[in-house]
């Protein structure tokens, strides 16, 4: 499968109000494949946001290189082919809404893209319509909720008809009910739509949901691979300060306790099944079983 985001060996720092240069990225490379689901994870620092901001050239790369489709990210003559490419979504839905009908703010990208006025009148209902806020396009945003007003900006997003979207931290400000109206959303459109989708979070269960977890650390990657690959290094993940999903640490505290259960059932329903699976054994099946 092609990548549509790939970086290869990237430095970036930052500077002190003291003047004191901060690392932030380190030597860093990753792939990221059209169509595909990628979760990334990090403490708070670790350089994931800062990654983030490189895949649509918000950034720019100290050292190595970012290519969007294969485009130079540092090539000023594609940053508008980069940006319609991959799409950007913040943790504040409030800094991205800037008009005053949900269906204006919508249209705003499209119209400074040049955008016909029918085709515009055209993506708006679209966007509208596959994020689920249609009905509220002739509403005031600032009486939505925070997963209305979430939505609303991913569709102004969509509506520029990127083939990428990444989200930082998307539902970090938002309640249950917010934060899984957007997890829905964003599980719409990549299943759905087939728009490549990579999710900066510090949400373990929303991470489990992805095709691929990266872990980011001091500016590198420390971990990269299927959910149920990385989160059974609990050790390596608590080490720098991250949780693993609720059932892999249930999971990992009956290990401890000598229990033979696998780390890997991460859904709740797997989860639920590898317990009931162990205790159907007879009762001296598993005494003797290793301590993890």
């Amino acid at each position: 499968m092609d990548n549509i985001i790939k970086t290869e060996h990237i430095r970036f720092s930052y500077s002190t109000n003291e003047g004191v240069v901060m690392p932030v990225l380190e030597d860093l490379s990753l792939e990221i494949e059209t169509g595909s689901f990628v979760a990334v994870l990090g403490h708070n620092g670790s350089g994931k946001s800062t990654l983030a901001k490189h895949f649509n050239a918000i950034l720019l790369p100290e050292g190595g290189k970012v290519y969007v489709s294969g485009m130079d990210t540092e090539d000023d003559a594609l940053l508008l082919r980069i940006r319609q490419t991959v799409g950007m979504v913040f943790q504040n839905p409030d800094n991205q809404i800037v008009a005053n009908v949900v269906e204006e703010d919508v249209a705003f990208a499209p119209e400074n893209l040049g955008v016909p006025p029918k085709e515009i009148r055209e993506r708006v209902d679209q966007a509208l319509s596959r994020v689920g806020m249609y009905k509220f396009r002739t509403h005031a945003p600032h009486l939505l909720s925070g997963g209305q007003k979430q939505r609303v900006a991913i569709a102004g997003v969509i509506a520029m008809r990127p083939k990428c979207i990444v989200l930082d931290e998307p539902t970090a400000m938002l309640d249950p009910i917010g934060r899984e109206e957007v997890l829905s959303t964003i599980h719409t459109l990549n299943r759905e739509e087939g728009i490549t989708v990579v999710l900066i979070t510090h949400h373990m269960d929303e991470a489990a949901q992805a095709d691929r977890v990266v872990v980011i650390d001091h500016g590198k990657i420390l971990s990269d691979g299927t959910p149920q690959a990385v989160f059974q290094n609990v050790e390596l993940l608590k080490s720098v300060g991250l949780d693993v999903p609720e059932t892999v640490e249930l999971l990992y505290q009956l290990r401890a306790e000598g229990l033979p259960l696998p780390l890997d059932a991460i859904a709740v329903d797997e989860c639920a099944k590898a317990i009931y699976d162990m205790l159907k054994q007879p009762a001296g099946c598993f005494c003797d079983s290793p301590r993890a």
